[in-house]
């Protein structure tokens, strides 16, 4: 598939992230990974990439030609990878989970809700203490919007830990 078919389908929602990964049989971040290293960067309002590269656009390149088989990854490590990146595809799809050592260039479904709403599911309340740090993260989220942060959060970590699928 070349580069400008994968991207406008993409930004037009006819193909996500996850399912270029499972077309490759690589994981989401894989995917991800190729499209910042062919010079495009996602621009969240828009919801489009685009081209920040130095050299001409590669609008023509095969993409599968960049996609190698041997950099896979374990299947657990790729599974919780594409889940989380689940949960962001229909916002940002240049980004999805991230590592301590990749913090401050990944954006995840808690970034997101940092940046902008989701639809809310049905919610029961409980009353829980915080920290007064955890609470200084949760109080800069706008008033609306801190459950679906404390949900986001909880969820990945769980999900982390194998206790959500």
């Amino acid at each position: 598939m070349l580069v400008k078919k994968m991207l406008n389908g993409i930004m037009m929602k006819e193909i996500t992230i996850k399912e270029l990964a499972d077309q490759y049989d690589v994981s989401t971040r894989t995917i991800q990974l190729k499209i910042k290293k062919l010079g495009y960067e996602w621009d969240s309002k828009e919801g489009i990439y685009r081209y920040v590269g130095q050299e001409s656009e590669p609008l023509d390149v095969d993409f599968s030609t960049l996609i190698s088989k041997n950099s896979k990854m374990p299947a657990e490590q790729k599974l919780a990878t594409s889940e989380v990146a689940a949960s962001t595809s229909y916002v940002d799809e240049s980004e999805s989970t991230s590592t301590s050592s990749s913090k401050a260039s990944t954006v995840d479904a808690i970034d997101l809700l940092l940046q902008s709403p989701k639809d809310r599911s049905k919610r029961v309340y409980r009353g829980f203490y915080f920290d007064d740090d955890v609470l200084s993260i949760i109080d800069r989220v706008p008033k609306s919007y801190k459950s679906e942060l404390v949900n986001e959060a909880l969820r990945k970590v769980f999900k982390e830990k194998g206790l959500l699928d």
